[in-house]
């Protein structure tokens, strides 16, 4: 799984910033790393070195093989909040869109070629 972590001027890239993003977003997202090819963060502080409620914004987007991609944003009083929030909407939005196209698969009806090859086995 490829993780990119992109920073706005307002927040320093260094090593442990992306450590901690590489840490967080793979235990949120280890039972799919077979189906997960890469993983954008993006950071921003929206009000720069003014403080802010909630001015800490870390958007997610993942690419699955062979679906469209999946983004979440979650803005928090923190960095470290903001990056923990959108891995576990991220999450949430993997296994619910995963869950929703195998649960497409095994709904899907079975074709009279298919039923007749079935049979001859």
């Amino acid at each position: 799984m490829q993780i990119q972590v992109n920073t706005d001027s307002n927040i320093e890239r260094n090593d442990g910033l992306i450590r901690h993003v590489e840490t967080v977003v793979q235990g949120a997202l280890s039972h799919f790393k077979g189906q997960v090819t890469r993983v954008e963060v993006h950071l921003s502080d929206t009000n720069g070195p003014k403080a802010g409620a909630a001015d800490n914004r870390c958007l997610m987007e993942v690419r699955l093989q062979g679906y469209q991609p999946i983004a979440v944003t979650e803005h928090a009083p923190s960095l470290h909040q903001s990056i923990q929030g959108a891995a576990d909407k991220l999450k949430r939005s993997v296994d619910s869109a995963l869950g929703r196209l195998g649960a497409n698969a095994k709904a899907r009806p079975v074709l009279a070629d298919e039923a007749a090859v079935d049979d001859d086995e």
